[in-house]
């Protein structure tokens, strides 16, 4: 109840999706949780045993991108990783300039063994087609190729991925990063999407700064077609930035 009123299960889940918009990154969780302790550096959570640093789960990766993409189809440690999980690996032309990276593979993804298929798929290949791009001529990967039971991150498979992310772009080493969706943004650039998008970030990586920009998943855009136009001057400033 409110107040006296009832309360309707479609504005309670607007009320908690304007949440999620916002950047609320945790709707519902059921562990108590220390808001005013300090953040822990950034370190590579295995899983198993003592945790990692950054530097040091990285030296264990492939340094050729030939072999760290079957890394990431064959590597059993991988954030996800069971038996039998459909993995979804990246697709196009690493050596195009430019990179996009969205969060995880949708359920369908996983069916169709592609990022980006359905409804969210056709209008992604629209908004590649209107940079005169196609899938053919950019770099398209996932934070994880792999999709959680529950379709979301939590810090340590993100942190984990935010490892594997960095060192894979490291070594495609594009002109331009293009970083779908809220996850990507908060793992790698450390600001929420709407908090990042609209200019060019400089990420780190072992083999140099890339210049990455965030912007909309197209997954959001066909919820929300009023930020359509806002994608599009996104995609602007990355055929600005391509062309230079």
């Amino acid at each position: 109840m409110w107040g006296k009123q009832p309360v309707c299960a479609a504005d309670v889940a607007s009320a908690l999706q304007w949440w999620s918009d916002a950047g609320v990154d945790c709707l519902v969780d059921e562990a108590p949780r220390d808001w005013l302790r300090p953040k822990s550096d950034p370190i590579a959570a295995s899983g198993n045993g003592p945790p990692a640093t950054v530097a040091e789960a990285r030296e264990s990766l492939p340094d050729q991108l030939e072999l760290f993409r079957a890394y990431l189809a064959e590597s059993d440690t991988l954030p996800f990783a069971a038996p039998g999980a459909p993995r979804v690996c990246p697709s196009g032309d690493p050596a195009s300039g430019v990179m996009l990276l969205t969060d995880m593979p949708a359920a369908e993804d996983c069916s169709a063994g592609v990022l980006l298929s359905g409804d969210a798929g056709r209008l992604f290949d629209r908004m590649l087609a209107a940079i005169g791009r196609s899938r053919e001529t950019i770099y398209l990967a996932a934070f994880s190729c792999l999709r959680s039971p529950s379709g979301s991150f939590n810090e340590g498979s993100a942190t984990q991925c935010a490892t594997l992310a960095r060192h894979h772009i490291g070594l495609a080493a594009p002109k331009a990063l293009l970083l779908l969706g809220d996850n990507c943004s908060k793992a790698l650039l450390g600001m929420p999407m709407m908090q990042a998008r609209g200019r060019w970030h400089q990420l780190s990586t072992h083999m140099g700064d890339i210049a990455a920009m965030a912007s909309f998943a197209p997954s959001y855009l066909l919820d929300q077609p009023g930020a359509k136009k806002h994608a599009w001057a996104d995609l602007q400033m990355l055929m600005d930035k391509l062309e230079q």
